[in-house]
């Protein structure tokens, strides 16, 4: 391998085409994530989408994501701190720190709910509109990860903006 050329392992298997078997589905969750985006930054919107998809294992959003981060002017090294934000809060602002926080409680309902501390601090710093939005955004990664992890979407072939 260069260091000008990406190779890939042979891909694995996809085990369903969802989209292809369910379009009605495809197509209300394409309108779904179009309508979870409005109003939140772009750079906001991929950090979230990236943190969620990091802990959810899915690669090929990951893969999408992390493209569309860079694509709307994000940083490689946030990006890449991302995954340790509580170590690396410097890297983010307290409005981003509040997003990420409540990513993940959202998205590990290990307790059955979002704690009120993580409620109350993404509240401090988003007007309700707007929070609603970022809750819908981080509600519809979760289940376009669900897609990906379940039928094993193949990462790698993504182009920024491709989708939307």
């Amino acid at each position: 391998m260069t260091e000008t050329t990406t190779e890939y392992a042979p891909e694995s298997p996809v085990r369903l085409e969802w989209a292809r078997h369910a379009p009605e589905v495809y197509k209300a969750m394409i309108r779904l994530d179009s309508a979870a985006r409005k109003g939140l930054d772009a750079k906001l919107y991929e950090l979230v989408k990236i943190r969620a998809s990091q802990i959810n294992h899915c690669a090929l959003c990951l893969d999408m994501h992390t493209k569309d981060a860079l694509a709307a002017g994000e940083s490689v090294e946030r990006i890449i701190q991302l995954s340790a934000w509580e170590e690396s809060r410097h890297f983010y602002t307290e409005k981003e720190l509040a997003a990420i926080e409540l990513t993940e409680a959202v998205t590990v309902l290990t307790d059955g709910f979002v704690p009120d501390e993580v409620y109350e601090r993404a509240a401090k710093w988003f007007e309700e509109p707007e929070l609603a939005q970022l809750i819908a955004a981080i509600t519809v990664i979760n289940a376009w990860n669900r897609f990906g992890v379940t039928c094993r979407m193949t990462p790698g072939h993504y182009t920024p903006g491709q989708h939307g």
